[in-house]
């Protein structure tokens, strides 16, 4: 069985100054671009901290930053059935489609090193990200990882990841 797709959506996306999902980069928004590289390898693809058909709301609550959509993506899995579940943010639209079947193949949980919130984690992690929330714990995705004993991959190529519409303009040299 192939993972489950997720897609990290509900940021505020303040530095880019309107939602970076429905940003347009060639012509797509970028979270059409990032579920184009994700459904080849999955059985199915959803989108966390959103409302509507294949969305679930990021958990425990929205403004959790990415650790809220990765547990939102991880219960998810757990309940759909499948072991694991391979997440995406919706801001990185160029992403390698060999990098993408490499997480796939991998063993979970993994994580992309310089791009922490891409990777392939063990949906049975779902309660622990739970107990890691509720605690006093950094929101961080490495230090998320770090708690998970997660093992970082390292990727030599850079992963655009857009953070500013100066990001979006200068993408042109990313492809895909």
């Amino acid at each position: 069985m192939k993972p489950l797709g997720a897609i990290l959506a509900g940021g505020a996306a303040r530095r880019f100054g309107s939602d970076k999902a429905l940003a347009e980069w060639q012509g797509q928004r970028l979270i059409d671009h990032v579920r184009a590289a994700l459904a080849p390898y999955c059985d199915a693809v959803l989108v966390c901290g959103r409302d509507g058909a294949d969305a679930v709301p990021d958990r425990p609550a929205a403004r959790r930053g990415p650790l809220g959509g990765l547990n939102a993506a991880l219960h998810a899995a757990a309940a759909r059935g499948y072991d694991r579940v391979l997440v995406a943010p919706c801001d990185t639209p160029a992403l390698p489609g060999d990098l993408i079947a490499v997480l796939a193949a991998s063993d979970p949980s993994c994580f992309v090193g310089q791009l922490p919130v891409l990777g392939l984690w063990a949906s049975t992690l779902a309660p622990l990200c739970d107990s890691y929330l509720a605690g006093d714990h950094r929101a961080s995705m490495r230090a998320w990882a770090a708690h998970a004993g997660a093992r970082a991959i390292d990727w030599p190529a850079p992963i655009a990841n857009i953070n500013s519409r100066d990001d979006l303009a200068g993408l042109t040299g990313f492809f895909p």
